[in-house]
């Protein structure tokens, strides 16, 4: 299991501190480029980046970084710049996110260095955890299948603050180490070969991450889905070797008065089923549980923060595989409940093994049941890589995009139009599992919907920022990237009182 590293706080300054690599930020500006906080410095290295970056071709672009020997004001042996773009009017002023991705970019560009200290002038407890936060996120590696993993990234991360000693600075700090933990066990599950994580050994690793921080694990294997009615994680599962499952997480923190459900889709693999994919659609579908994984992460993170909230997480956990006992384009089925589904694709799988979860949170009376799932192609198509789409009723969809700014999750709110439900009406059942193929990722929301009992939800759409094909990018790795988690904790934390 990924581990992130040392996250310390530091009010020393920044020429004196011990440490192998010093970072400081620097905007792009008309004519060349000047530092973010130029009083984080001293003023000797300040005067030092202002002769030397104009002659290294330094544009302070976002994400660009420059890396050299240190003047002999500075005690770290090199010295590092990272771009953050273009400066807003208020050079001093950068947003949260922003200051995350350059901290990420930083740090993910610097493996093979063992200490690194980022002078970003963080004078706020809020500046200090995005900066903490976007460090660690970036210092992650997935190295589990290499026979030689490479450069290491950073082992030690420091944060230079004049408020590094207050409890406020201390408190967010050990939040950031949490969250970016949580997230860097989310990437590595999803990470791991599909063979080596079939729903069974997912939900024993999730088992196992829950042991030591009191979160309670109750794990229904296919006898009791079968007694349950869970009918649309068995059908989903029935062609695979491997059988189905369903993990139930709770936390119940102190005095909790609030109760958040989270569900999560979990198709430990995705072959379309009968309804087969090419294969060229298929090499990412390790992937199609990272809804289940940010789930559990963010179930256990708020284990480990306290907070008072209880919070129940449902993880759906099929393999999607065609074979002589599969689902049939056709089929029938019964979801938790009692509706019935025509199955008309079996590759719109994770909106079934998702109605039996919906159902099942719904039956606990939640204040509100939020779902994550990597659903639909046409999300990719409709918001691109890096943004997820939020459907649901009017006041849950509202909690999650609050959270996902708070969090620094790109999310965008999308309808669930009336008139597209009769696509998904069915001669011969209560519903068709799939509709027209316009507005598909609506269509979807407009299925999950039909299983909530008219519950305050929430439905995340994150086909594409689970999982990046392209270079990795600021905090974001190649592969998984753990999305969704930082929301959810931000949406249980808001609903905590935090």
């Amino acid at each position: 299991m990924t581990r992130v590293p040392n996250l310390n706080l530091s009010a020393s300054s920044p020429a004196t501190l011990d440490t192998d690599v010093l970072v400081v930020a620097a905007h792009r500006v008309p004519g060349g480029v000047r530092l973010a906080h130029p009083d984080a410095v001293p003023p000797g290295l300040a005067q030092h980046l202002a002769e030397v970056l104009p002659t290294l071709g330094f544009t302070a672009k976002t994400g660009e970084m420059a890396r050299f020997g240190s003047p002999a004001v500075v005690t770290a042996a090199t010295l590092a710049v990272v771009g953050l773009g273009d400066a807003d009017d208020d050079a001093t002023h950068l947003s949260l996110e922003a200051l995350r991705r350059a901290a990420g970019a930083a740090v993910r560009q610097l493996a093979g260095a063992d200490r690194v200290a980022l002078a970003f002038g963080s004078d706020t407890v809020p500046a200090i955890g995005a900066v903490g936060e976007g460090a660690l996120l970036g210092t992650y590696a997935f190295t589990r299948y290499r026979t030689e993993a490479g450069p290491q990234p950073p082992s030690d991360i420091t944060v230079i603050t004049p408020l590094a000693k207050t409890p406020a600075a201390v408190a967010i700090a050990a939040r950031a180490a949490i969250v970016a933990q949580a997230v860097a066990e989310t990437r590595d599950l999803v990470n791991t070969a599909p063979n080596d994580l079939p729903p069974v050994a997912l939900a024993a690793a999730v088992r196992a991450a829950a042991k030591s921080c009191g979160v309670k694990v109750t794990i229904l294997d296919g006898d009791d889905l079968a007694d349950g009615g869970y009918g649309g994680i068995l059908a989903v599962g029935r062609g695979s070797v491997h059988p189905p499952r369903l993990v139930k997480l709770v936390w119940s923190g102190p005095k909790a008065t609030a109760h958040v459900a989270l569900v999560g889709k979990g198709i430990t693999f995705d072959s379309g089923g009968l309804s087969l994919k090419t294969p060229a659609s298929m090499t990412t579908m390790k992937c199609d549980m990272a809804g289940a994984a940010a789930v559990a992460g963010a179930v256990i993170a708020a284990a480990k923060l306290k907070l008072p909230v209880k919070v129940t997480g449902w993880l759906a956990l099929a393999e999607n595989m065609p074979s002589g006992t599969a689902g049939r384009p056709g089929d029938v089925i019964s979801i938790l409940g009692g509706t019935t589904v025509e199955v008309l694709n079996t590759d719109a799988e994770g909106r079934l093994v998702l109605a039996d979860a919906l159902v099942a949170a719904a039956r606990e009376t939640p204040d509100v049941i939020v779902d994550i799932a990597t659903l639909t192609g046409t999300q990719v198509l409709a918001l691109g890589p890096r943004i997820a789409g939020v459907m649901g009723t009017d006041d849950a969809r509202a909690e999650v995009l609050a959270a996902s700014e708070a969090s620094g999750e790109s999310m965008w709110p999308m309808p669930l139009p009336t008139d597209l439900r009769a696509s998904l009406d069915s001669p011969v059942a209560d519903i068709a599992n799939i509709g027209g193929r316009d507005g598909g990722m609506l269509v979807a929301g407009l299925f999950l919907r039909e299983f909530t009992d008219a519950r305050p939800w929430a439905h995340i759409d994150v086909a594409g920022p689970a999982f990046r094909t392209g270079e990795a990018v600021d905090y974001t790795p190649q592969g998984a990237t753990g999305y969704g988690v930082r929301t959810l904790v931000a949406l249980l934390e808001a609903r905590a009182g935090r």
